[in-house]
């Protein structure tokens, strides 16, 4: 795969990568993988939101009286 970037924002990135000690492949895969995980966690937490909402659950209180 071929990325390209703006100048400054490859600049950035080779500044990123310096001070996180790994190379910018490295970094740029991290940065992928975290978002990709980052959008499953939102995906999830919409989809489980409306659920417990449908349950009648809003708050912390709502889940402990849920399982107690």
């Amino acid at each position: 795969m071929t990325i390209s970037l703006p100048p400054v924002l490859r600049r950035e990135l080779g500044r990123a990568a310096k001070g996180q000690g790994m190379t910018e492949s490295e970094f740029v895969r991290r940065a992928v993988q975290q978002q990709i995980w980052a959008d499953a966690f939102d995906k999830s937490r919409r989809v489980l939101v409306s659920q417990a909402r449908a349950q009648g659950i809003y708050i912390d209180e709502d889940v402990f009286k849920a399982v107690s």
